[in-house]
């Protein structure tokens, strides 16, 4: 679970900027707040924002972190550039670096992970983790001196093989540190980030061995249409190999590289047996209908026909529901795109409720959807604001619950009317 994100100098982020799921001292909607001692946390929030305020920079910079702990190992070569984007806004920002941290609980144990870093290279890290409730130092940083509290003779021959622009986390894990490994499957197992609906077909061929999430989809499919009673997957899957003739309904081109891939992947293993494998999915929706004589029946359309909506919350299922089976965060930017508000709703009530979120999952979203602010699913702590300042252009993320609100005020209504910032300012002519 996470209880804390920060990061400094990312985008239109110059400041430092907290996203906290660590719940206020609020009465209501008690029951969906996850505990880990004394603390208690949020299932989720929402980020609101006007158009170019920068609400989608704090999923980026989410993402840009995450990428980065997991690739940074192998993706780093001596030269390669470090891919932060700091603040541009003014003359000296992109002299400083960009900073990210998390504080997260994994496994029933606390972590806290940082990093700081310009385009060349790595300026602090740090690793701390608490398996027996006390916080203790794993590794710290700075440039390429490095401390270290336990295992010193192997984590200093470790921190010997850390090029500047790498992070010490992410090559520890491959030179087999435990304390490294276990904070690290957090961001490899527990992190989910949307995908459009175009990826569809790449996911169920991606999950047509999983019937749990074939038949999420298909539940999530009948959700948005009413019209759908089911849906039926095919998955037609065939092997490729350097000799094969052509594949039907692929380019040539493409046919051509697969084959040439196969046979350089097998000559990497040493003549060992290697597959690689290309698929073709057919979706089909079945929609009751009425032949000529009038009796009812089913009649199948394509995936393909139905609505963006539909195919949307398709698309959504997988990661929601693995989410909530692990435990994991979900990271949806713009989460109305394509579905209606009650469809937006379904999806955050079963974050909230712990009959559909057993374990801890959370789900961060950005959206305009103002139907949430009439605080039915959510607490006035799981909305987040985001603004760009007018003097500077920066942004700044806070939280409703820094305002001093009356249970009875309308926060939807002031939050159209612009008492807590974050809305276009813009005049609206009369009708008459």
């Amino acid at each position: 679970m996470l209880i804390e994100f920060l990061f400094k100098n990312y985008r239109s982020f110059r400041d430092k900027a907290s996203l906290s799921l660590e719940a206020a001292g609020l009465g209501v909607l008690k029951n969906s707040l996850f505990e880990y001692g004394e603390l208690k946390l949020l299932p989720g929030v929402a980020i609101y924002g006007k158009n170019g305020g920068g609400k989608s920079n704090v999923i980026r910079a989410f993402w840009l972190a995450v990428q980065f702990i997991k690739n940074a190992q192998r993706t780093q070569h001596e030269n390669a550039e470090i891919p932060v984007v700091p603040f541009s806004l003014d003359d000296y920002s992109c002299d400083q670096p960009t900073e990210f941290e998390f504080t997260y609980i994994f496994d029933g144990i606390k972590y806290l992970y940082g990093f700081a870093a310009t385009k060349e290279k790595v300026v602090s890290e740090y690793l701390y983790h608490a398996p027996k409730g006390q916080k203790a130092l794993v590794f710290k940083r700075d440039g390429q001196e490095f401390k270290f509290s336990e295992d010193k003779a192997k984590r200093t021959l470790i921190s010997k093989t850390i090029a500047q622009n790498q992070l010490f986390f992410s090559v520890a894990c491959t030179m087999n540190d435990p304390a490294c490994i276990n904070a690290m499957r957090w961001f490899r197992e527990c992190i989910f980030f949307s995908r459009d609906y175009s990826d569809v077909p790449q996911q169920l061929v991606e999950h047509y061995e999983d019937k749990n999430l074939l038949r999420a989809m298909s539940d999530y499919a009948v959700t948005a249409d009413v019209g759908i009673e089911e849906m039926r997957f095919e998955v037609n899957s065939r092997e490729v190999t350097d000799d094969m003739p052509d594949i039907d309904d692929l380019p040539e081109g493409m046919i051509a590289a697969l084959k040439q891939f196969a046979h350089a992947l097998s000559e990497s293993l040493g003549g060992s047996e290697a597959h690689l494998r290309t698929a073709q999915v057919t979706a089909k929706a079945r929609h009751m209908g009425t032949n000529r004589f009038g009796d009812r029946k089913y009649y199948e359309i394509d995936l393909s026909d139905e609505s963006d909506g539909t195919r949307r919350l398709m698309a959504l299922a997988p990661a929601i529901e693995t989410a909530l089976r692990t435990g994991g965060v979900l990271l949806v930017d713009e989460i109305e795109r394509e579905l209606h508000p009650a469809l937006v709703n379904f999806i955050v009530s079963r974050f909230q409720n712990k009959k559909t979120n057993p374990n801890g999952a959370q789900i961060i979203f950005t959206t305009h959807n103002t139907e949430l602010l009439n605080l039915e699913y959510l607490r006035k702590d799981q909305i987040y604001l985001v603004d760009k300042k007018a003097n500077d252009g920066a942004s700044e993320l806070y939280s409703i619950s820094d305002f001093s609100t009356r249970t009875t005020d309308n926060i939807r209504k002031g939050y159209l009317l612009g008492k807590y910032g974050a809305v276009p300012n813009i005049d609206i002519e009369e009708v008459e």
